[in-house]
């Protein structure tokens, strides 16, 4: 086996969850007892699975974001101090088998002394490692990290196994409810859920009248920009940025001619607009009535005029 694999794809799509099963996997594969499971699947009772479950496995490590010194949430970066404590897992002898596993999430969130740290395992790996790093975005990784891995790229979920895992993370939620949410979510799992308690219908509603019927007034995206600002609707503002696309996106799909031209312009641009307003932390009400402006651009309406 290659020793770094870089597990791309959206978010929410499972790969930090195969991460996990695939390095428990190889662990107890390795120590022992022999068992007999599908895929990549360890038994419940095994006993290296309770270890790595409780993140007390010896030759295992998870390197993600930690709290921050203030303790008011995560740090912004996976810091090289954290990548250099790998250290000390490669110079003592594995305890219960040959090998060690080193699972990433995400491998996107390294700082740049980091990434070099790592870079630096990568280049001359262990004996008997494996690391399993997730990214998100692996365009912006450097290019030699990429080199030294080999890829599994991971695709949106389709519409069966989004009703599949829904109907058991959601119990609660109706057959309607998820038809909704489903095409919102665009293949992401954690996307639904979110989406999902956030309660967007109503966003998604507003949203769809000013694609479809324009807002010549500017009264709906004005009423849409009010109900997004302020700092109890920032969850749901974050929700919107990417919800925007994504309705422009599907309804791309059912128009042609001129009209889906207007549509794959909006999109380009609503996904530009989704994608820096957090980074430059733009106001969030005015970001809001900008997008209700692309979304109503490509009403039927915008292209008579």
């Amino acid at each position: 086996m290659h020793h770094a694999w870089l597990l791309t794809g959206p978010r929410g799509v499972g790969k930090a969850s195969f991460a996990l099963a695939a390095a428990e996997r190889v662990l107890a594969e390795a120590a022992g007892p022999p068992f007999d499971a599908p895929g990549i699947e360890t038994p419940e009772d095994h006993p290296v699975g309770r270890l790595v479950a409780a993140g007390s496995h010896p030759d295992f490590r998870l390197l993600e974001r930690i709290e921050n010194k203030s303790g008011t949430g995560l740090a912004r970066n996976i810091s090289v101090d954290q990548v250099r404590e790998l250290g000390e897992l490669f110079t003592v002898t594995p305890a219960l088998s040959p090998w060690r596993v080193v699972v990433i999430d995400t491998v996107d969130e390294l700082e740049a002394s980091g990434a070099n740290a790592l870079l630096k395992m990568l280049e001359e790996p262990p004996a008997n490692c494996l690391f399993l790093l997730v990214s998100h975005v692996p365009g912006r990784l450097l290019p030699t990290i990429r080199s030294r891995c080999r890829r599994l790229d991971f695709q949106p979920l389709g519409d069966d196994a989004m009703t599949s895992i829904l109907e058991a993370e959601l119990p609660g939620l109706s057959a309607a409810e998820r038809e909704k949410l489903i095409p919102l979510a665009d293949g992401s799992v954690s996307k639904a859920l979110a989406y999902a308690a956030l309660d967007l219908a109503p966003l998604e509603s507003q949203a769809l009248a000013i694609l479809r019927e324009g807002d010549r007034d500017n009264a709906k995206r004005s009423k849409l920009a009010q109900s997004l600002s302020g700092k109890a609707a920032a969850e749901r503002y974050h929700a919107f940025l990417e919800m925007a696309p994504t309705l422009i996106a599907r309804e791309a799909r059912s128009l042609d001619g001129a009209a889906r031209r207007r549509a794959l312009d909006a999109y380009e641009r609503a996904s530009e607009t989704s994608r820096i307003a957090p980074r430059l932390s733009l106001d969030a009400a005015a970001t809001v009535f900008q997008l209700g402006s692309i979304l109503a651009s490509v009403a039927p309406s915008a292209g008579r005029g």
